[in-house]
């Protein structure tokens, strides 16, 4: 029984890194120029996935060694950049809000001021005066 499990456990080690290196890659240029990825995936004899996979770790692997090791306090610093980013992006959507709300606002006053009605009288202060009439 022992002998069984070894060779299983033999079998999942020589599938971990089937395809060579060199072999994804030209696979990977393969997929960034090609129409059919189904035909290629055939041709090659991997599945479709896998190329996309491939594709997605070479990419990171090449933003990685584009980008120099940055110091602690530079990462930091970038860190604390990108999230006042978000948080002026943020406050300019509300900004942007509060400028329509506010327009809206003025020109509904504008038509009740052209009309003859106050614009400052609410409904239930109307109702309460034509009670006490």
């Amino acid at each position: 029984m022992q002998g069984k499990e070894l060779q299983v456990a033999k079998k999942r080690k020589t599938r971990v890194g089937r395809y060579p290196k060199e072999f994804r890659r030209m696979a990977v240029e393969r997929l960034k120029s090609c129409d059919n990825i189904v035909a290629l995936s055939r041709e090659l004899g991997v599945h479709r996935r896998l190329l996309y996979k491939w594709r997605d770790q070479l990419d990171l692997a090449e933003i990685a060694e584009e980008s120099p090791p940055q110091n602690s306090g530079e990462s930091t610093l970038r860190k604390e950049v990108n999230q006042l980013k978000r948080l002026l992006a943020e406050k300019t959507v509300e900004v942007d809000f509060f400028k329509g709300a506010l327009q809206k606002i003025e020109a509904r006053r504008q038509r009740r001021g052209s009309s003859g009605e106050t614009a400052s009288t609410t409904r239930s202060e109307k109702s309460w005066q034509c009670k006490a009439a």
